[in-house]
C-alpha cells in the first residue's frame, strides 16, 4: 500500500506523515529526504537539480519496492498543475502504487491564516523546507490542482482545525473504511487486499 499525503508547502504533510505511518505499521518518505541532496548542492530547478532528485527518488523508490509487502509507505510530495517533470514525476509515484498497490491518494489542504502560521515556524528552517508567507498567499490565490485528483481512492481532506494526530487518525479511518486488511503474505500472495 502506498499513501500520498500530496499538498501545498505549510499544510502538514510532514508531521501528519509521522503520525500515520506509525499508525498504518509503515514506513515514512517525506519529499525533503528526496529533495534536500539536490537542494544543497545544486541550483533549484536547474538540469542539475531534476536530475539529482529523479537518481535518488529512483534510489527511494527501489528500496521501497524491496520492502516486504504487508508494510505500507507513506510518501509526502507537493505535485501541481502540468509539467512535463511534474507529470513525469506524478506517473513513477503511479507506477510506485501500481507495483505496490493500492495506491491511495490525500489532498491535505487548510486555510490561509493557518497555512500562514505554519508555513512560519522556526523549525522549518532546519528541515530546508519554504518559510515563505508570501508562498502560502500565492498557492492559496493561484494554486493549481493537486496531482492525483482523478484517482479512485482520493480523500480530500482540510486539516486547519486538526493537529496530526487527528488528521492521522482520520486518514487511517478512511483506509479502513475502504476494505483494505493487511494480512501476513504467503509466497506469491498480495498482503493488500480487499473484501
Amino acid at each position: 500500500m502506498i499513501i500520498v499525503l500530496n499538498g501545498y508547502p505549510g499544510v502538514g504533510k510532514l508531521t501528519i506523515g509521522q503520525e500515520l505511518a506509525p499508525r498504518v505499521s509503515g514506513r515514512l518518505l517525506d519529499i525533503h529526504s528526496v529533495y534536500n541532496v539536490a537542494f544543497a548542492l545544486t541550483e533549484f530547478k536547474s538540469p542539475a537539480f531534476i536530475e539529482a532528485v529523479e537518481k535518488i527518488e529512483a534510489i527511494a523508490h527501489d528500496l521501497i519496492r524491496k520492502l516486504p509487502l504487508e508494510i505500507p509507505v507513506v510518501l509526502t510530495t507537493v505535485l501541481a498543475g502540468s509539467s512535463d517533470w511534474g507529470d513525469a514525476e506524478w506517473e513513477r509515484i503511479v507506477n510506485l502504487g501500481r507495483d505496490r498497490a493500492p495506491l491511495l491518494v490525500v489532498h491535505l489542504h487548510c486555510d490561509l491564516d493557518e497555512n500562514i502560521r505554519r508555513i512560519e515556524v522556526a523549525g522549518r528552517a532546519a528541515k530546508r523546507t519554504p518559510r515563505d508567507a508570501e508562498m502560502a498567499r500565492r498557492n492559496h490565490e493561484h494554486g493549481k490542482v493537486l496531482a492525483g485528483i482523478n484517482e479512485s481512492d482520493l480523500l480530500q481532506l482540510d486539516v486547519t482545525n486538526l493537529s496530526p494526530m487527528d488528521a492521522a487518525a482520520k486518514i487511517d479511518e478512511w483506509v479502513q473504511s475502504l476494505g483494505i486488511k493487511k494480512r501476513r503474505p504467503a509466497l506469491g500472495v498480495d498482503p493488500i487486499l480487499r473484501p
